[in-house]
C-alpha cells in the first residue's frame, strides 16, 4: 500500500474487551512476529490490514501525514479508550535519511492487548469487507535452536581503529561527540521460530520495551517518547558501565559511573539534544536535577527522565521526527556527527538506533530507539547492532568493551 493511496482506504475497527490473556508472544507469527512489549502487558498484531511505506529525509513527517488520512477515513468502535486499543500502527523506521531500509506502519488485521490487566481484542479491516472472525490462538513455540553471531562489516581491530579515527576527528573540533556502531551477522535457517529470541528478549530484559516490528526484533532501554493525553515523557540514556560479579564491586561500578566527567559530559550532550528537540511542542517540561544510575541485568547506565506536557497538539509521531536522531544515537552537533558517521562506518545502519514502537487513533503513543537488536531478513539473514558514543576521552579498547556488553541481550537471545 503506498502512501497516496490511503486517500481512498477506508478502514472499520472494532475493539472488544477479553477475559485475562496472560501471554502474548505465543499468539504472534513465529516467522514474522508483530509484538511490543514490557513487563508482560502491550500490544501482539496478527496479520496486516495496511501496510505503509516511507524513505528518504521527510520518512517520520511523510508517516505522520499519512496516518491523519488513515484515521480520518477511519470507522473506530472503541468503548475502552486505554492505551493501545482501537486502530493502532505498529512503526519501525530507518535511522539514516539515506537508508536502502525502508521505514513502515502496519495495521494488523488483529490486535490483542493487555495493560493494567485489562485485555482487549480489535478487529480492522477494509470497510464493507468482513473483519477476521477466527480469533488468534496461542501456538506452542518451534524447536530449540542456536545461532551464532559472527562479526560482519567490522571487525573488532577495525572498530578501535574506528574510534581512534573518530577521537582524532573530535580532537580538531570537528563534533563534540559522535556514535559509532558495528555490525554482527548470522542466518536463521527456514521454520526457525523468532518467538524464541523475543520470548528470551522480555524475560530476560523485563523493565526494557520488547519489539518485533517487520522482522526487527529486540529489547530496548530508552524510550524515545511516549505521549498519553497532552502528556509526554522520554527516558535519555547516555554513559555506560558493566555490571559487577559481586555486590560490593557492582555499587563501585554505579558510583564510578555516577562521578565518570566523561561519561556525564556524554549524557549531557544527549539530554540537552532531547530538550532542543521537545522545547518548540512542549510546556513544563522537567527533568531529573542529576542523571540516575539505571540497572540493567548486564550494565549500568545513566538516565535522565524528562516530562511535559503538549503545548501544540502534535501527535507522537510528530514528536519522533521533531527528535530523530537524538545525540544519543548520533553525537553533536548532529549534521556534523551524522556526516561523520556516514563516512567512517561502512554498512548502513538500516532501522538500527531508529524509531520503533506504535501510534494510535489519536496519535498518543509509545516509542522507543531501536537498540539491542537484530534485522531479520525474510531470507533468514540476521544483522544485529550496537553502538557507543565516542568522545575526546573515549578509548577504543574500552568502547569495543563496551559494544560487547551492548551485543548481549541480542547475541545471548540468538544463542
Amino acid at each position: 500500500m503506498t502512501v497516496t493511496e490511503t486517500r481512498v482506504q477506508a478502514l472499520t475497527v472494532e475493539t472488544t474487551a477479553l477475559d485475562d490473556i496472560r501471554q502474548l508472544i505465543p499468539i504472534v507469527d513465529p516467522r514474522r512476529p508483530l509484538l511490543w512489549l514490557r513487563k508482560g502487558e502491550g500490544l501482539a498484531g496478527i496479520g496486516e490490514a495496511l501496510r505503509l511505506e516511507f524513505s528518504g529525509p521527510t520518512r517520520v513527517s511523510d508517516a505522520s501525514a499519512a496516518w491523519r488520512e488513515v484515521v480520518a477515513h477511519a470507522t473506530v468502535v472503541d468503548p475502552l479508550g486505554v492505551p493501545g486499543s482501537g486502530l493502532v500502527a505498529f512503526g519501525t523506521f530507518a535511522f539514516s535519511a539515506s537508508s536502502a531500509e525502508t521505514s513502515a506502519l502496519i495495521v494488523p488485521e488483529t490486535i490483542i492487548g493487555r495493560r493494567d490487566g485489562r485485555c482487549w481484542m480489535t478487529r480492522i479491516g477494509a470497510t464493507g469487507a468482513a473483519p477476521p472472525s477466527v480469533p488468534p490462538v496461542s501456538r506452542a513455540l518451534g524447536d530449540e535452536y542456536r545461532i551464532a553471531l559472527l562479526p560482519g562489516s567490522l571487525s573488532a581491530d577495525g572498530f578501535t581503529t574506528l574510534v581512534a579515527k573518530a577521537v582524532d576527528r573530535i580532537a580538531h573540533r570537528e563534533v563534540s561527540k559522535v556514535v559509532l556502531a558495528r555490525d554482527l551477522v548470522g542466518h536463521l535457517p527456514p521454520e526457525s521460530d523468532l518467538r524464541r529470541v523475543v520470548r528470551d528478549l522480555a524475560l530476560g530484559y523485563p523493565d526494557c520495551w520488547t519489539y518485533a516490528v517487520d522482522g526487527l526484533v529486540g529489547s530496548s532501554p530508552e524510550t524515545l517518547i511516549r505521549a498519553h493525553r497532552g502528556e509526554l515523557n522520554a527516558r535519555v540514556l547516555a554513559g555506560t558501565i558493566s555490571r559487577g560479579p559481586d555486590a560490593a564491586s557492582d555499587q563501585a561500578a554505579a558510583v564510578a559511573l555516577a562521578t565518570s566527567e566523561k561519561d556525564k559530559d556524554e549524557h549531557e550532550f544527549a539530554v540537552q539534544s532531547v530538550l532542543a528537540a521537545l522545547r518548540p511542542h512542549a510546556s513544563h517540561l522537567a527533568t531529573s536535577e542529576v542523571p540516575f544510575t539505571l540497572k540493567l541485568p548486564n550494565l549500568w547506565h545513566l538516565a535522565t527522565d524528562i516530562e511535559g506536557s503538549l503545548s501544540d497538539g502534535s501527535t507522537s509521531l510528530d514528536l519522533v521526527a521533531a527528535m530523530h536522531p537524538t545525540a544519543a544515537v548520533a553525537g553533536t552537533p548532529t549534521d556534523a556527527a551524522l556526516t561523520l558517521i556516514e563516512e567512517l562506518e561502512p554498512f548502513d545502519r538500516g532501522r538500527y538506533a531508529g524509531p520503533v514502537g506504535w501510534v494510535g487513533a489519536d496519535g498518543d503513543g509509545e516509542w522507543a530507539i531501536a537498540l539491542r537488536c537484530a534485522q531479520v531478513a525474510r531470507n533468514g539473514d540476521i544483522r544485529a547492532y550496537a553502538g557507543c558514543g565516542i568522545v575526546a576521552e573515549s578509548v577504543p579498547e574500552h568502547e569495543l568493551a563496551e559494544s560487547r556488553m551492548k551485543f548481549r541481550p541480542i547475541v545471548e537471545a540468538f544463542n
